[in-house]
């Protein structure tokens, strides 16, 4: 235990047992009933529901509003006060923050018996320990740092940045930096330098606040030389909070210069005067969240304190989690801070949710590869919901892991996936493999969404039909369809069954404010609504996938628009592919670029990594263009196949399509990839070195 990150630990875990939870009435049949009684509405399906959600939308918000008890300091207008896109005003006139939401739970949760959060890092896992942070103690340390932060000279509107990792001091730091109405903003410590100084920057932070190192893999790595080295490149910071992630006693001292001051994180928490969260404009900003940044500078998105709340309790509806002192709910979603789903999972406090943490590798130390971790993490904290990217469920299947003979996955309810299409084939590993809550199949939850907007177009529903390959449904309130080509005057028509680009037609709340230092929201524009317009000429959102809409309202996601492959005509996404290559289990990755040479017939490429003792031998090739063929079509087999040490991916696990085709068509690399945006970077130079070779 690290005394600075949590108030109390235990060689026993508090985890409740299996049989104090029993299955719950699904959230959205409370939300249902809420309509009938509240407002007389009745809805015959979900397709009735969703239909509702997305063209009444000033009566859609204002219930999730009312529904979820929100409250504000001040009287407000309607939920939907202008609407347009970009730039719809929402809830005008009402006061809150979203510190105030998620510490309200506060009482309730503690009479339950449930904590805040539980965690562990890889040294407490392996000695079967579970970090707990109650709710009274997680008010207090939150009130505590913005009473310290307030001293500091921290007020509205400034930026307040960290580089910290997936522990609970980040989601206090986080509440904290929210309850005084100034803008947080975090990088993940697996990030480099440059990537670091790419985001904050562009933002001129006040403070940071910064871990000394982390655990990770099985090795312990310093991070206090390139704290030093940030701070230098970030002139205007005046203040440095040092937590000791590595050594509890580490000292900040030598951060400090003319101009700053550095402090300890464990000071400042023990503020004797705890500050209550100070309300704000709906539309005022909370965070801001990077665009992965793989090319050019990373877009710095910012988010509303209003829109954010109601799109993660929204999502409470979708993921079937509830407020700990009613279900017992645990909720766990891996991820590193510089992650959305980082935001998502601390968003879950707001609902009142117990959420778990766990700092380190997914596949345990490099020398020793363990995919068991996680499960074993899971069983640990008695986690209800599991989420991870769709790799991971990929990799434990290829590494044959058993979950269940790793710890007692008994709570477990629901597994979620996102990052990229889940396979089919890791559809029946987690239905094999996992529990069977009622002695039916394990909920599996698609989602798919961005940083862009902190949330999710579409997504899982406990309630209806789960198909494998597809995402069961649209989100409530996200006016979703697959649209075709654009005519002449940017118009689009939705298409049923057919692959069309994603777009959202109507505003949401948690859409973006605006990007930081965008000047005249050409950035933003350009982003999102270079495309498509309404037949009033209104802005409508494209999202860059490709989608099909099924007939019975799921969704199919076949990959990046920009990252399309043009076979003689037929376009097709990329995740078509990886689903034929990737179900061989000699095969742990691969990428295709397609590319298309100005005068010359496209050259389709195709990588792949495969597993330690395996090679690309004519065999295997055959059977890779076979299953591609069958799969797809005779024309999508590729030119050529090249076995390669990995697959680039950025730090969210994004495979870098779009960068790689770049490269290889001529480009340099310093100028279409960040390397410290990367979460694999040393494995660039073998795709330069083919790129030169071929040129």
């Amino acid at each position: 235990m690290q005394p600075a990150q949590t108030s109390s630990a235990s060689a026993t875990p508090s985890t409740p047992t299996s049989t104090s939870l029993s299955a719950p009435v699904p959230q959205i049949e409370h939300y249902r009933r809420f309509l009938r009684e509240r407002h007389g509405l009745v809805f015959e399906d979900y397709a009735a529901l969703w239909g509702w959600s997305v063209t009444e939308l000033d009566a859609f918000w204002r219930s999730i509003w009312d529904h979820f008890d929100l409250r504000s300091a001040t009287p407000f207008e309607r939920a939907l006060c202008e609407e347009r896109m970009p730039g719809a005003v929402w809830f005008r006139g009402a006061m809150l923050n979203v510190a105030s939401q998620a510490l309200r739970h506060v009482d309730a949760a503690e009479a339950a018996g449930h904590p805040a959060i539980v965690h562990a890092d890889e040294a407490m896992l392996a000695r079967g320990e579970l970090g707990e942070m109650r709710w009274p103690e997680l008010r207090r340390q939150v009130g505590a740092l913005a009473a310290s932060l307030h001293d500091l000279g921290v007020r509205r509107g400034d930026r307040v940045v960290a580089y910290l990792p997936n522990v609970p001091a980040t989601a206090v730091a986080f509440l904290a930096v929210a309850s005084l109405g100034a803008v947080w903003s975090v990088c993940s410590p697996d990030m480099g330098p440059v990537a670091v100084l790419d985001r904050f920057r562009q933002i001129e932070p006040k403070v940071l606040i910064a871990a000394d190192g982390v655990r990770y893999a099985g090795q312990a790595i310093d991070r206090l030389g390139l704290l030093a080295d940030l701070l230098g490149e970030l002139p205007t910071v005046t203040d440095v909070v040092l937590l000791g992630n590595l050594d509890a006693h580490a000292d900040p001292a030598p951060l400090a210069a003319t101009t700053r001051r550095a402090h300890r994180w464990d000071a400042l928490v023990a503020h004797a005067r705890p500050r209550e969260p100070d309300a704000v404009p709906f539309d005022h900003p909370l965070w801001i969240v990077y665009s992965s940044g793989t090319t050019g500078l990373p877009k710095p998105i910012v988010h509303g304190h209003g829109g954010v709340m109601l799109e993660m309790l929204k999502g409470a509806l979708h993921n079937n989690v509830g407020a700990s002192a009613d279900t017992g709910d645990r909720f766990h979603w891996y991820s590193s801070t510089g992650w959305i789903m980082w935001n998502c999972q601390v968003g879950a406090l707001m609902g009142g949710t117990t959420i778990c943490l766990f700092d380190g590798s997914p596949a345990g130390p490099k020398e020793a590869p363990d995919w068991s971790t996680l499960w074993r993490f899971v069983a640990l904290s008695g986690a209800t919901f599991f989420g991870a990217g769709a790799a991971f469920y990929a990799s434990c299947l290829k590494a044959g892991v058993e979950p269940m003979k790793h710890g007692d996955l008994s709570r477990l309810r629901a597994i979620g996936s996102t990052g990229s299409p889940l396979a089919d084939e890791s559809y029946d590993w987690i239905w094999a493999n996992c529990p069977k809550p009622g002695g039916a199949p394990i909920w599996i939850c698609i989602i798919s969404g961005g940083t862009d907007f902190a949330g999710a177009f579409l997504t899982g529903l406990i309630t209806e039909p789960l198909v494998r390959g597809q995402m069961q449904v649209r989100s409530l309130g996200a006016a979703v369809h697959a649209f075709g080509e654009a005519d002449g005057q940017g118009l689009g028509r939705p298409l049923i069954d057919e692959v069309g680009e994603l777009v959202c037609a109507r505003p949401m709340p948690s859409m973006p404010l605006y990007f930081w230092g965008d000047q005249d929201n050409e950035r933003y524009l350009s982003s999102y609504f270079d495309m498509y317009r309404g037949a009033a000429g209104e802005g409508i959102w494209r999202h860059g996938d490709w989608l099909r809409i099924t007939p019975s309202g799921g969704g199919i996601i076949y990959g990046r628009s920009d990252a399309t492959i043009n076979r003689h005509g037929i376009r097709m996404g990329t995740a078509e592919l990886y689903r034929a290559v990737e179900t061989h289990p000699e095969v742990l990755d691969s990428l295709v670029v397609d590319l298309e040479y100005l005068g010359r017939p496209s050259c389709l490429l195709l990588f792949v990594q495969l597993r330690a003792g395996q090679a690309l031998d004519a065999a295997l090739q055959q059977r890779l263009r076979d299953s591609i063929k069958q799969a797809l079509s005779a024309r999508h087999v590729p030119d050529e196949i090249h076995q390669v040490e990995a697959v680039p991916r950025t730090l969210s696990g994004k495979k870098m399509e779009l960068p790689i085709k770049k490269l290889l068509l001529g480009a340099a690399a310093e100028l279409v990839m960040k390397r410290d945006a990367m979460a694999n970077a040393e494995v660039v130079g073998w795709y330069q070195r083919f790129a030169s070779e071929r040129q």
